[in-house]
Formats: C-alpha cells, sequence, structure tokens
C-alpha cells in the first residue's frame, strides 16, 4: 500500500513538472511575439502607426509606449532586458551614442542591404553610424524657404542669396522685415555654414568652428543678422512671419499648418544659392525611424523582422509623413500622386538633395552649446568672427576631450 501511495505521488509531481514546463515555454513564445516600442510622436502619428502594426496580430503583438525622456531612459535601461523596450521610433540623431553603448542591432541583421536601396540616400546616410545601418528610415524633415505670397512676388521670390539680401534691404523698416530666421540659433545657421563649405562637426566627430569656410559663412551672415530683429528666438521669428510682419523666414514643415490655417497664401521655394561659393543654403536633416534593441535583436528576431518589413510599406510610410507634415523616406512614395500634389513635401524633397543629415555622433550633444554661444559672441555681443571661433573650437575640443 505504502509502495502505490508513493508512485502515485512520484507520477502526481513528474505532470506537475511537465505541465509546468509546458506552461513556461507558452508564456516564452508568448514574450517572443509581443513587441514593445519606445515613442515621442504626436497622437495623429501614433494612430496611423498602432493601426498598421496592429495587423501583424496574432503572429506579432505590438506595445507603443510614449516616453517623454526617451533618450535619457535608454541610456538607463537600454541593457537591462526588463526595463529595455524592444524597439524605439525617433530621430535619428541618437545613433551614435546608444551605438558606442553597445545596445543596439543593426538593421541589416534582419534586413538584407540591398532591400535599403529603395531608401533616399540622405536617409540612409542619416541611419549609419561607422559605416552600420542602426535605422530603418520612415520620414523626415528638413527646414524650408517660406513666403507670405502677399507681399513677396513670385518674381521677388531671391534665387541667391544676394537677391535676398536686397530685397530685405528694401524691405525692412518700421518694424516690418523683408525675412527673418532663427539667425543665432545653431540648427538654423547651420545652413549657411554648409553653404560656404564649412560644418559644425564632420563625420569622424572633428568640429570645424574655426575653418576658414565657417568663419566666411559667419562673417557673410552678419549683414543679414543686421536686418533682422536682435531678438532670434522661435515664438519671435514665428510671430513675425505668421502675423505678416516678416515677408519670408526659413522654418520647419511644423509652421506650416498655423499659417494656412490663419489664412496665409504661402509659397514655398527652393532654398538660395550663396553666390560665392554656387551652393545652396544647406539645412539640416533630421530623419525619424525605428531602431532595434540588441536584446530584442537576439531574443525575438522573426517579431522584429515582421514589424520592420511593416514599417517598409512606401503606403505606411506616406500615411505617416502626412500624420506627421513630414516627407517619406522611400523613393517608391514619390511616384504616389497624393505625394506629388503636396507642396510641402516636394519642397523638402528639393531641399533635401543637398541638406546635410544632422551629425548622429556623441559628439554633437556638445557642439550644440558651443555653436550657440558661437553665434551668440558674433551676432548679438559684436564679437569678432576670427577670435570668436577660435575660442569655440578650442572649448569645443577641450569638451570632446573630456567625453573620451
Amino acid at each position: 500500500m505504502r509502495k502505490k501511495i508513493i508512485s502515485a505521488a512520484l507520477a502526481f509531481m513528474l505532470a506537475a513538472v511537465s505541465l509546468g514546463g509546458c506552461g513556461q515555454e507558452g508564456k516564452e513564445a508568448a514574450d517572443q511575439s509581443v513587441i514593445t516600442i519606445w515613442h515621442d510622436k504626436e497622437d495623429a502619428v501614433v494612430q496611423v502607426l498602432q493601426k498598421q502594426l496592429d495587423e501583424l496580430a496574432p503572429e506579432v503583438t505590438v506595445k507603443l509606449e510614449r516616453k517623454s525622456d526617451l533618450t535619457e531612459a535608454l541610456k538607463m535601461v537600454g541593457n537591462d532586458p526588463k526595463a529595455a523596450p524592444d524597439m524605439y521610433f525617433f530621430a535619428h540623431d541618437k545613433i551614435g551614442v546608444y551605438a558606442e553603448m553597445g545596445i543596439l542591432s543593426p538593421v541589416t541583421d534582419f534586413i538584407p542591404m540591398e532591400e535599403l536601396e529603395p531608401y533616399m540616400d540622405m536617409t540612409i546616410k542619416a541611419a549609419t553610424y561607422q559605416d552600420v545601418v542602426y535605422q530603418l528610415p520612415v520620414y523626415y524633415e528638413t527646414l524650408l524657404f517660406m513666403y507670405n505670397k502677399r507681399y513677396m512676388k513670385e518674381d521677388e521670390v531671391p534665387q541667391t542669396t544676394e537677391e535676398l539680401y536686397s530685397y530685405m534691404e528694401e524691405n525692412t523698416e518700421g518694424g516690418h522685415y523683408g525675412f527673418v530666421e532663427q539667425h543665432s540659433t545653431a540648427y538654423y545657421s547651420a545652413g549657411w555654414i554648409h553653404g560656404f563649405g564649412g560644418y559644425i562637426l564632420n563625420d569622424q566627430g572633428e568640429p570645424g568652428l574655426d575653418l576658414p569656410q565657417t568663419q566666411k559663412a559667419l562673417e557673410y551672415h552678419k549683414k543679414f543678422v543686421e536686418l533682422m530683429p536682435g531678438e532670434s528666438e522661435y515664438a519671435t521669428v514665428n510671430t513675425l512671419f505668421s502675423e505678416g510682419k516678416a515677408h519670408a523666414t526659413i522654418a520647419g514643415p511644423w509652421l506650416v499648418p498655423a499659417v494656412r490655417q490663419a489664412g496665409m497664401d504661402l509659397g514655398i521655394a527652393p532654398m538660395p544659392v550663396v553666390d560665392e561659393t554656387g551652393m545652396p543654403i544647406a539645412p539640416y536633416s533630421g530623419v525619424q525611424g525605428i531602431q532595434v534593441l540588441k536584446i530584442a535583436g537576439e531574443n525575438k528576431k522573426e517579431a522584429v523582422e515582421l514589424v520592420l518589413r511593416k514599417l517598409m510599406d512606401p503606403q505606411l510610410q506616406m500615411d505617416l509623413a502626412k500624420a506627421s507634415g513630414c516627407a517619406p523616406a522611400s523613393e517608391a512614395c514619390y511616384e504616389m500622386e497624393e505625394i506629388l500634389s503636396d507642396d510641402v513635401v516636394m519642397a523638402m524633397k528639393q531641399t533635401a538633395e543637398d541638406a546635410v543629415p544632422m551629425p548622429n555622433r556623441p559628439e554633437m550633444d556638445v557642439m550644440w552649446t558651443v555653436a550657440g554661444n558661437l553665434l551668440a559672441d558674433i551676432n548679438m555681443s559684436g564679437r569678432g568672427v576670427e577670435e570668436s571661433c577660435v575660442k569655440a573650437q578650442k572649448e569645443a575640443l577641450r569638451l570632446i576631450g573630456q567625453m573620451k
């Protein structure tokens, strides 16, 4: 009798272990089919994204989580399998930081490089850090040359920077301006620097604030600044343009809905060409897309690939671009009538041909402040260009040295 009881107990224990093992395997399989994506996007973009990614069910369940402190949160938990997301949807400019931390998987671990050929070259360049593609581009933005057709007529739209300056001279008086921009903000001034062949930071992480080309750009730009208001912050510049007190501006696509809703007959034109160099003002471009955390790349490869391939759909890219007010990254989208008839998107594509992807290197984190201080010294405090540039270059090298 005792042997029967022991045998029954052992059988029960083995069955329990077996069932427990099956349950654990089922949980692991379920976990591998759930993809969590962090993002910082507006509701219109999230709604389009979630609706399309829901089509992957039941094979893959995608959860979108908004993170207001996304960049810092990734630094804290990027290597923690319990706290890190599987992917994140964000701009390309932090790729270098996370690649150096070792928390990203290359996109080419899931999508062969040849399948990325239909993407605009600029977007793939933005997604690449040290010859490795870490982002699947979805849409991008560039600054645009905008003008109010009520004041600036079609035949007055400047083709060159000297034509722009002449227009400013003729139309700046009594609190009204021919042209305004955020002249002492690095993001906006970079386009002028690139138009002279200079740069704030190159692909090797080297600052170029004291280059002859950079100095020449900042010296030339001063005469334009003198015909603009001293206050060049975002709100001031956009208000002047929106209220018709400035005829033209260089601004992002995010300004377009507001001025059109206010009744402005808005014109968008190519960036003026710098007379001295023959190169256009070339602003930074920002590319939004999806990045894969290494932990997910190792443990959820099949699910990650399905998500990436879904985001490669040109129709989805077009829908997301329109929801965000930006331009799609896939060249295939520019065969669609809905894109071809969108003047803002097509203007961004034209500007993108010369635009410079915002540096995605870690060193850029310190360059924003250094370059901003340099512009304030020259444009706001009236200090000499050469001495200010030399001083700023030394400061940039010092701060970059501390990073290493």
